[in-house]
């Protein structure tokens, strides 16, 4: 079982979704879609850069032309509908352990997500999982027109939450996102997965597991 250690530093935790808490397979499949021309790096970096992402992950798109411009920028032959399900697939819903943990930390800290998510994967996740709901705010990229590792994302947070930024507790597994937030005042630490930000919380004092 885990016991929560009062800490009075830390107010939010803040959380990325995909990579952290969320199941994204959006590497794999990627590279195979792109005749392997992306290494991991690249497909990595493609959803942090791509100019068809950003523009359907910040609403300036809908579904249709996000999948258009994918398929042109990636030089792909399959047809945009069959890009645009496939692509849907990619997000497998909360890991094992992710909601159980929210559980357990949601009474004692605010709890947020800032997520560079889009309409379809948002929606999924909404209608098919609990995951939504566990979070006292929910900052995702589509709503708010706001990206991370832009600086301004992260702002947009801290004001809306009326909280400093050195009170707040962030994961992501993208290195560019922890960095931007460490420069702004931030905790951040990457993590891969459930079991990583278990440990960091551990390690921070502000969980702690007993095996009985």
């Amino acid at each position: 079982m885990n016991e929560l250690i009062v800490n009075h530093t830390i107010q939010v935790i803040l959380f990325d979704l995909g990579g952290v808490l969320v199941e994204f397979d959006g590497i794999a499949p990627l590279i195979a879609l792109a005749g392997n021309k992306l290494d991991k790096e690249g497909a990595r970096r493609f959803w942090l850069t791509s100019p068809s992402v950003r523009k359907f992950e910040t609403g300036k798109c809908g579904a249709e032309e996000f999948a258009h411009r994918a398929v042109a920028e990636l030089g792909l032959t399959m047809a945009p509908d069959v890009f645009l399900r496939q692509f849907v697939s990619w997000d497998r819903g909360p890991m094992d352990g992710a909601l159980d943990l929210l559980d357990a930390l949601k009474p004692h800290f605010l709890l947020a997500c800032l997520s560079n998510n889009n309409e379809l994967h948002w929606n999924r996740l909404r209608e098919e999982t609990k995951l939504p709901e566990k979070f006292h705010r929910c900052y995702l990229s589509h709503e708010i027109g706001l990206m991370k590792p832009d600086r301004e994302s992260f702002n947009h947070v801290v004001r809306d939450l009326g909280t400093r930024p050195e009170h707040i507790l962030f994961f992501d597994d993208n290195p560019e996102c922890v960095e931007a937030a460490k420069l702004l005042g931030f905790t951040a630490h990457r993590s891969q997965g459930v079991g990583e930000v278990r440990t960091v919380l551990s390690e921070l004092g502000l969980l702690r597991n007993n095996a009985n």
